[in-house]
This record gives C-alpha cells, sequence and structure tokens, in this order.
C-alpha cells in the first residue's frame, strides 16, 4: 500500500517538475542544430538512443511547431514517468517494451503512422543491450515505407548516469549540439543490412 502511495506521488509531482527542469536546461544552453531546417509533412520515424531521449522533445519540435507523435514507451514505472513527463511538450505514447506486448506495440505504431502521427522510438530500448538496433524500427519501416530520421543528441557539459544505457543529463551553460540525418529510407533493405546501416550512422556521432 505505501509503494503505491508513493509511486502515485511521484506520478503527479515528479513528470512536472522534470518537465520544468527540461525547458531550464533548454533555455540556458546554446543549440547548434545539424539538420535539414525542414522536412515534408509525411510521417516520420524519429530514432535516437535511450540514453540520449531527455531533449528529444525539443529536437522534435524544431521540425513539427504543432506535435503530432506518438513515443514508444517502456511499460515500467519509469517509462510511466516518461510517458507522463513528455505530455507537458505535446507526445503522445505508445506503452511496451521488448517482452511484453511487443507485437501490439509494434502494431500500434504501424497503425498511428499510417494515421499521419509521427514515431518516436529508441531503438536499443527499453532495456538494452545499449547502441545495439532492435527490430522495431525495421519493421514499422517496412509495414508503412515512412522515412526514418536518425537522431544524435550531444551536450559539451553532462551528467551522466551509471545506468544501462548511460543516460545523459545536459548541464546548463554549455551547447545541445542536436544531429540528424536526412529522411532515411530502409524499408526495402535486408533486415539484417538494415540495423547494420541504422547503427553505423547513429554511431557517426558517438560520446
Amino acid at each position: 500500500m505505501r509503494k503505491k502511495i508513493s509511486r502515485s506521488l511521484a506520478l503527479f509531482f515528479i513528470p512536472y517538475i522534470a518537465s520544468l527542469l527540461i525547458r531550464l536546461i533548454y533555455l540556458t544552453n546554446k543549440k547548434q542544430f545539424h539538420a535539414s531546417e525542414t522536412i515534408n509533412d509525411e510521417p516520420i520515424i524519429f530514432a535516437c538512443w535511450h540514453g540520449e531521449l531527455l531533449m528529444f522533445s525539443h529536437f522534435y519540435m524544431n521540425y513539427r511547431k504543432t506535435p503530432h507523435a506518438n513515443v514508444l514507451i517502456s511499460s515500467h514505472f519509469d517509462g510511466a514517468l516518461i510517458s507522463k513527463t513528455i505530455k507537458y511538450f505535446g507526445l503522445d505514447t505508445i506503452s511496451g517494451s521488448s517482452n511484453r506486448n511487443a507485437a501490439r506495440v509494434l502494431m500500434q505504431g504501424i497503425k498511428s503512422l499510417k494515421t499521419g502521427y509521427d514515431i518516436g522510438i529508441t531503438p536499443d530500448g527499453p532495456k538494452g543491450p545499449r547502441h545495439q538496433v532492435a527490430d522495431g524500427i525495421m519493421v514499422m519501416a517496412r509495414k508503412t515505407k515512412a522515412k526514418v530520421i536518425l537522431v544524435r543528441i550531444m551536450p559539451t557539459k553532462f551528467w551522466q548516469f551509471k545506468s544501462w544505457d548511460k543516460f545523459i543529463v545536459p548541464k546548463p551553460f554549455g551547447t545541445l549540439h542536436f544531429h540528424a540525418s536526412e529522411p532515411l529510407d530502409v524499408s526495402d533493405m535486408k533486415l539484417e543490412d538494415a540495423r547494420i546501416f541504422i547503427k553505423e550512422r547513429l554511431d557517426n556521432y558517438e560520446i
């Protein structure tokens, strides 16, 4: 009972506080966007490593002034915290994991793309291995022919957790470097070829 109450309180307070801190980090840093200034209106799959997820919403809003995206998030408690946090930035979520309800989550992602939503995904989420590309991104691209934009978010000053994903929290008064590929078509590639291609492109901006 006590655990349930503490989690309820955490879900009530932490996302709001986290959203304020994310905005503060963004405002107190210089920004450099190493990416195309515009993309077309077609639904896109945006992919970044799990450890760089914190500032994704601000990267996304550089492209879409009106957010229209579903982000694939873990069904665990930390995923619930992330889900409530990014709602403050106008982003919706699809909850699931690589182990539980994986097929349902992929079907929801495919349906979202077909109905005009962008998708945000961490190819190595929700539990790793770190910087390894799981099948989900390729399956969605194949089924919908949606293009993929690969994203790296690299601050010059940051704290780095000792978690499996080496999660990064930018420090104030540095520079946030937002790197993004052009829209990539991997829909006709063999699964393993697409996996290698995506990982190599993301690793080009390794911290």
